[in-house]
């Protein structure tokens, strides 16, 4: 909900997750993380933006306080930056999650309290200068100019250069602390002969006393850098992940290019901005509202018995307990079924299932029913400000713009259900403007279910949420059997549900856990308001391996089953695997592409070399089924944090599992009719090609793009090379060509390998090549040029032996040790 206004961002939202002690000089580190980060940031894009309004939400696990207020659209899940712990011990770097190509927003900052709370200056620099930095990966999209992986480099002036923006900084090359026995030196770095750079151990320690400006993107704890690189100071040479996903641009171009800075002139005059203005506010127990449309239209295909299996599936397993839930339906008039009623205890939803609507009748006002919906919460002496009303609606309403200022008054979170082809499109605006979620079902007869599922706690209290492990819709045929089978893993299985509908005939059901215990059709309750569906609450902890279940239709005829199940975390302090999805974007015009997202994660830990599938349905109920990937194709590989963190304990290690959760919905506007548009998508382009010489070869690898994006096989590919690296950034098409008949393109994804000698040039110590690389679709589409590779020819000297450093340079080493050493790490 962060925007731009008159040079100052208002609506930036910290919140600090639920598990963290209260504390209140958390608070206050904020406050002036914050304020000097303001100023900071002002100078840094000469005068043109800073902080002005600024929330920091506090966990609803803290004591109340008069200064704190009520949250509005504010939440834990859609917060700019999130204060929580690490999962795991080693990691207070501050971080941003960052995926998306080059100036795309990132998702968060995760800043851990330890890193606010004690003195960080010698490691990092100011808490407000780190945030600045962070702030440019997630508000402009841009990214680090070091990088740990690739730490030197050979320059086009044949001299060996650390990774860093700007070549300004000035620094020493050495080896901290190599010992033998009690003895211990530092010396300067040897070079690889292998490499011809630095050896491994080799590290750049950039001096503390420097005139450079920029680049805050490297090491802005460094006190002379107050500025990006711009064009003029942009070191485009450099192997970091800048110059590989904005194709060599500099980090000002970028964010100069950015929405905030179209419109956003320096501020006139020579005075610093106001400080930032902070609003406590505590979140408050979850109010949720249900406005459900139950007009004539919802007669039709079975859409008013769809809506309330979903609607007693969200209130007896998705809801969290302790919530106050109250129901609404609508037609040309709303009613007030239901006022605010705690979930506690297993029966406490009843009061509310037995008033889900049983005929549909009459016209469609959309204000009606959220105006009830906002009086059912102030009925119960609670605030509209950080409730959510859950709106589902099949009808067109084309009064609906009528409530948009009441709605923006309420300060209300609306989620949106719109359900078949015919819903209003101005319901897509509600969730726009309150940050609630949107969604569109159809003929997936599992969408409404798998929307209502989603709609959990926005609290960061993971543990309490539900999570989805199977929606299936199966047409089976008369009298005929149907198996299947769900996983159960270590990280979940408290409060577990299995529920199957139907739409003619209740089936037979057998279910078996992993130890061979069966349940049957009799042991599963039945519900009392003919909505077809039967449930099963499995007892205590639900067995961890895999469970099975088998289906049988009684009737005659074909018929249309489901089978959902949902479960939660096993237990208060397991941190389970969730599985979450979205869009690049809400609205595109064709032909700009939509890239989908999918975080598998276990608390901050990815989880990692999984299947995971989207199904992108149609808004004629047609699906379109895309494979996923996590293996770098199409993809970043941001920095790691820190270098010494082993593999092994920077993914969850977890055994077969299997998540379901909705992405929400889109919407593309101007696409031609299918199967009528020639190809407009080129491949997708490479970011991520290595060189290097071999004998009197150059060997070539590269993660193979799509034919069209990351789908398919390109057609073929364009390699040229040149000695000078201008040439290929600047004058790609007139490059020298190398002859790639033998190069045949694998599929997306496929790992390339590829060998030429480089002729007509000579390979000779010291030689430099620089590579691109063009993926073609058959239709004569090419993709953007690759990042630049480097290979040098490297033939070692004799080495001498080499003295370790003399005592005074050793001093002023170990001088900045504190303020400096770390820089070749820090902060993705």
């Amino acid at each position: 909900m962060a925007n731009l206004n008159n040079n100052g961002y208002d609506g930036i939202v910290i919140a600090i997750n639920p598990g963290v002690p209260e504390d209140e000089k958390l608070i206050q580190n904020i406050k002036e993380m914050v304020t000097e980060a303001s100023t900071y940031l002002f100078h840094a894009t000469k005068r043109r933006v800073y902080f002005r309004n600024v929330s920091i939400l506090i966990p609803n696990t803290w004591k109340s306080k008069s200064e704190y207020s009520m949250p509005k659209q504010e939440s834990y899940d859609q917060a700019d930056v999130i204060v929580a712990n690490p999962y795991l011990k080693y990691g207070d770097d501050p971080y941003t999650l960052q995926y998306g190509q080059c100036g795309e927003k990132g998702q968060y900052i995760h800043f851990t309290p330890n890193f606010l709370l004690t003195n960080n200056l010698p490691i990092y620099g100011s808490r407000g200068r780190v945030f600045v930095h962070e702030w440019a990966h997630l508000r402009w999209g841009i990214f680090d100019e070091y990088n740990v992986d690739r730490p030197f480099y050979i320059s086009s002036r044949n001299t060996i250069e650390a990774t860093r923006c700007s070549t300004h900084i000035t620094g020493i090359n050495v080896v901290f602390k190599e010992c033998q026995g009690s003895s211990c030196i530092t010396r300067p770095c040897r070079r690889d002969s292998q490499t011809g750079l630095y050896e491994a151990k080799c590290t750049f320690i950039p001096e503390k006393s420097q005139t450079a400006r920029d680049s805050i993107m490297f090491v802005q704890s460094l006190d002379s850098v107050t500025e990006f690189c711009t064009a003029k100071t942009h070191n485009t040479e450099a192997p970091n992940l800048q110059n590989k996903m904005c194709s060599s641009r500099s980090t000002w171009d970028v964010i100069m290019d950015s929405d905030d800075f179209r419109n956003a002139s320096p501020m006139k005059g020579t005075d610093p901005p106001p400080h930032p203005t902070f609003s406590l506010l505590k979140s408050k127990q979850r109010v949720v509202c249900l406005v459900l449309d139950k007009s004539g239209s919802m007669s039709s295909e079975d859409r008013l018995f769809r809506m309330n299996q979903a609607a007693e599936l969200y209130l007896i397993q998705i809801i969290e307990k302790g919530s106050l839930v109250g129901m609404v339906t609508f037609e040309s008039l709303a009613t007030t079924l239901n006022y605010l009623t705690e979930i506690i205890g297993d029966n406490a939803y009843e009061k509310i299932t037995a008033n889900l609507p049983q005929e549909a009748s009459g016209g469609t006002s959309i204000c009606s029913g959220l105006r009830a919906g906002f009086q059912a919460i102030i009925h119960s002496n609670q605030s509209t400000s950080g409730s959510e009303i859950i709106l589902l609606t099949d009808g067109e309403d084309d009064q609906i713009s009528s409530c948009f200022e009441e709605v923006k008054q309420s300060g209300a979170i609306i989620h949106t259900i719109a359900l078949g082809p015919s819903a209003a499109r101005e319901l897509e605006t509600l969730s726009n403007m309150t940050g609630g979620y949107r969604f569109y079902a159809n003929k997936d007869i599992n969408g409404l279910t798998d929307a209502f599922s989603r709609i959990s706690s926005r609290s960061g209290s993971i543990t309490q949420q539900a999570i989805q492990l199977e929606s299936k819709a199966l047409n089976i045929t008369g009298r005929k059997w149907i198996n299947g089978t769900v996983p159960v893993d270590s990280t979940i299985g408290n409060d577990t549900f299995f529920v199957v509908t139907w739409t003619i005939q209740k089936p037979e059901i057998l279910l078996q856990d992993p130890k061979g215990t069966k349940y049957e059709a009799s042991d599963f309750k039945v519900d009392k308001l003919n909505i077809r569906s039967a449930r099963l609450r499995i007892p205590g902890i639900a067995e961890t391996g895999t469970w099975t279940y088998s289906l049988l239709n009684k009737h005659a005829k074909s018929q249309m089953l489901t089978v959902t199940m949902t479960t939660r975390a096993r237990s208060p302090t397991t941190l389970p695997v969730i599985a979450t999805a979205h869009m690049s974007r809400s609205t595109t015009h064709y032909p700009s592409p939509m890239i989908v997202y999918a975080q598998v994660s276990q608390g901050f830990l990815p989880v990692l070399g999984i299947n995971v599938t989207a199904i992108i349905e149609t808004e004629d109920g047609h699906q379109v089924i895309l494979e996923l990937w996590d293996n770098g194709a199409g993809k970043i590989i941001p920095n790691p944090p820190r270098p010494e963190v082993k593999d092994d304990v920077s993914e969850a290690k977890v055994e077969d599992f299997s998540r379901l959760t909705s992405g929400g919905s889109f919407t593309v506007s101007g696409a031609p009719p299918a199967g009528s548009h020639t190809p407009v998508f080129p491949p997708g382009k490479i970011t991520d090609l290595e060189a290097k010489v071999k004998d009197d070869h150059i060997q070539l690898s590269w993660t193979a793009p799509g034919n069209v994006l990351d789908k398919g096989k390109a057609n073929s590919y364009i390699i040229r090379i040149s000695k000078c690296f201008l040439d290929l950034q600047e004058d790609f098409d007139n490059a020298a060509l190398v002859n790639t008949t033998s190069l045949i393109p694998k599929e997306a994804g496929s790992i390339e390998n590829f060998e030429f000698k480089p002729e007509p040039f000579k390979i000779e110590n010291g030689t430099k090549f620089y590579i691109a690389i063009q993926a073609i679709h058959e239709g004569n589409l090419t993709s953007e040029v690759s990042n630049i590779a480097q290979a040098t020819k490297f033939i070692p000297p004799q080495e001498s032996s080499v003295p370790a450093l003399g005592t005074k340079i050793f001093a002023t080493s170990l001088a900045i040790w504190g303020l400096a050493v770390i820089f070749i790490y820090i902060l993705n």
